[in-house]
């Protein structure tokens, strides 16, 4: 036993001294073999790069006058790091911050909180060792009392920010569209035109590399790459002639009493460009800055009218009359003689049902000049009816860019629709067994006896035979009644292209992009879509009879007194009927009818006949745009003529 314990002994030695060799050794490793990778790991542990957003850039009118540009306003952020090093990680200077600005305590806190997966918005998807700004817009005297009192707010600062601004107000909302905040909490683009051109808009952003200690509060800064401002978008908007279309809107709707929304639209028919363009109701961008809450944003997207929507490139409705000058240009091809003599009585009886004029008026014999001129349709119910065995209405609507999207450069703009039966058979595959249901169970929750009798007996149709296209459906086609249904901005485009002599343009809002320093990057041209399949002598037949309309025709009322000599226009009415509920008003036009430039189209929900709401709007604006009765002209001189 006494000679193993100096064994013992020695081998504990020999291992504490292999121990001793091993720290030694990784020491050695991590000091001199590995030192300068772990040197830099432990720099690069503290080194945070933080990004250095850039200044949007414009957006300007036609004549360099600016829709949206930005502007210094005060801005409050909070230094999420220093909040939370104070012992009750900043829970008492936020709400003393929210005291002093009048705002609700929750609202800081989560405009404070890191973004995840599963966090809501409001919150912080930028770099946490950057100020936060939970305050946008703040006045100067709270501005100042946050900064001459730096104790009272440890972390908090104020200090002039860019935000996007408006300088005429909510004018060309719809156009110029919005912000929010993005995936990585910078503004961008959401609607309008700050949303197609937002790769030019935003710039690009710079970036800070600065150095924290283990806390995270920053150091120094070690570099700095500065932000590229974003490229100025100059659009072919004229902000005169859009504040003259606004309001001649707004004033119709207004009118009309029972209408809840409208559209209208002003294109140059020689280039595509748009000069104007609005919906109604719309709303003030501004609203977006510093944050939407949340009622505000439910009144916008879902309150009445959906203020949000751009009717102008995202309503659908039947196009009613206007849509006659499709139906007489196939029929005018299927071998019609446009200067024939056709009998335009009361009303035309196809299988079972006859189909009335408007009013029921017996207009005599006339040729197709005159069907457009006074808009008979009863005439177009007997050319419907011969041709409703093939698809020359349908291939003839299309021809004129309906059914399609415009290409518009704006987005969310709708298609439209133009039936024919294939569209109605898929249509009723998929809408057969909630017509059946209905044919069975009637409308219990529709008061108006009347009405729900009728609603069940369409059910009861369309369950058993809702697949077939019938010559009733190319009826009401032919006058745009029924399941055609077309945008003002693609209507617009038609009757610029009838105007213009056959070219279908691709609209554009934006007319170029230019650099910070105003160089030009590029030229943003309409591109042509396509060319009306319709001779040259029946589109010139068609505009000298338009350009009767405001004179003699269905528009001559709202017409009335209107200097027709100076500025002759040519247009067509329309009045789309839905069973139960006001009619809707277009008023589709362009002129000088001799020679056209510009065409206006105007529509009216629940407005009422065409000649009531949409046709005294058209005639506002053409006033407006040329210094008629009376007005200011809104177009300078050279965009006249």
């Amino acid at each position: 036993m006494r000679r193993s314990q100096p064994f013992r002994l020695l081998l504990t030695h020999v291992l504490v001294a292999a121990l001793f060799l091993v720290l030694l050794g990784r020491l050695w490793q991590v000091q001199i073999l590995d030192g300068e990778r772990y040197t830099a790991a432990a720099v690069a542990d503290h080194v945070r790069h933080v990004v250095v957003p850039a200044v949007r850039g414009r957006i300007l009118d036609d004549r360099g006058r600016p829709l949206a540009r930005n502007r210094a306003a005060m801005t409050v952020f909070a230094d999420r790091v220093a909040l939370t090093r104070q012992p009750d990680r900043g829970r008492a200077t936020l709400r003393k911050l929210a005291k002093a600005l009048g705002r609700p305590y929750k609202d800081l806190q989560d405009r404070m909180r890191l973004c995840g997966p599963r966090t809501r918005q409001p919150c912080w998807a930028g770099s946490p060792y950057e100020p936060i700004p939970v305050a946008e817009g703040v006045g100067e005297r709270e501005a100042m009392q946050i900064a001459e009192r730096p104790e009272d707010f440890p972390g908090i600062t104020a200090e002039p920010r860019p935000v996007r601004d408006h300088p005429r107000g909510a004018l060309a909302a719809h156009v110029l569209g919005y912000l929010a905040p993005g995936d990585s909490n910078d503004l961008v683009g959401k609607d309008g035109l700050e949303a197609t051109y937002e790769s030019d808009l935003r710039g690009r952003p710079g970036s800070r590399k600065v150095v924290v200690d283990s806390a995270g509060q920053v150091l120094r800064t070690l570099g700095e790459q500065p932000a590229t401002p974003g490229a100025t978008v100059v659009t072919s908007i004229d902000a005169d002639v859009q504040a003259v279309v606004e309001r001649a809107l707004e004033r119709a709707v207004r009118k009309a009493g029972k209408a809840d929304s409208g559209a209208a639209v002003v294109l140059d028919v020689r280039t595509g460009r748009v000069v104007a363009l609005a919906a109604a109701p719309s709303y003030d961008p501004e609203i977006w800055t510093g944050g939407i809450g949340e009622a505000d944003y439910r009144r916008l997207t879902s309150g009445a009218g959906s203020p949000l929507v751009s009717r102008a490139v995202q309503g659908l409705w039947p196009p009613a009359s206007t849509w006659k000058v499709v139906s007489t240009a196939a029929a005018a091809k299927a071998g019609y003689d446009l200067r024939g003599r056709y009998d335009c009585p009361g009303s035309y009886r196809i299988g079972d049902r006859s189909f009335r004029n408007y009013g029921g008026a017996d207009l005599g014999v006339m040729d197709l000049r005159r069907a457009l001129v006074v808009s008979c349709d009863t005439i177009f119910y007997r050319f419907a009816e011969r041709l409703q065995g093939g698809t020359a209405m349908q291939d003839m609507a299309r021809g004129f860019g309906f059914g399609v999207a415009t290409g518009v450069d704006l987005p969310g703009e709708a298609a439209g629709r133009v039936p024919d039966p294939a569209w109605k058979k898929a249509y009723w595959k998929q809408t057969k067994d909630a017509s059946c249901r209905a044919a069975r169970t009637g409308y219990p929750q529709e008061k108006d006896a009347a009405r729900a009798a009728y609603l069940k007996a369409v059910a009861a149709e369309n369950c058993a035979h809702g697949y077939v296209w019938t010559a009733g459906d190319a009826a009401n086609f032919s006058i745009g009644q029924g399941d055609v249904l077309v945008t003002p901005l693609q209507l617009a485009r038609a009757y610029a292209a009838l105007a213009n002599g056959g070219t279908l343009f691709s609209p554009r809002v934006a007319k170029e992009v230019r650099g910070p320093d105003g160089t030009l990057l590029r030229e943003v041209t309409p591109p042509v879509a396509g060319r009306l399949p319709v001779p040259a002598a029946t589109l010139e037949f068609m505009r000298r009879a338009l350009a009767e309309v405001p004179r003699s025709g269905t528009a001559a009322g709202a017409f009335d007194g209107f200097p027709l000599g100076k500025l002759p226009v040519a247009g067509k009415t329309g009045t789309a009927e839905a069973y139960g509920a006001e009619d809707t008003s277009w008023f589709a036009s362009f002129a000088p009818a001799g020679k056209p430039r510009y065409a206006v189209v105007v529509v009216v929900s629940r407005g009422g006949g065409g000649g009531e709401a949409a046709a005294p709007a058209v005639r506002e604006i053409w006033s407006g745009m040329y210094g008629l009765e009376g007005r200011k002209p809104a177009l300078p001189r050279d965009k006249r003529w």
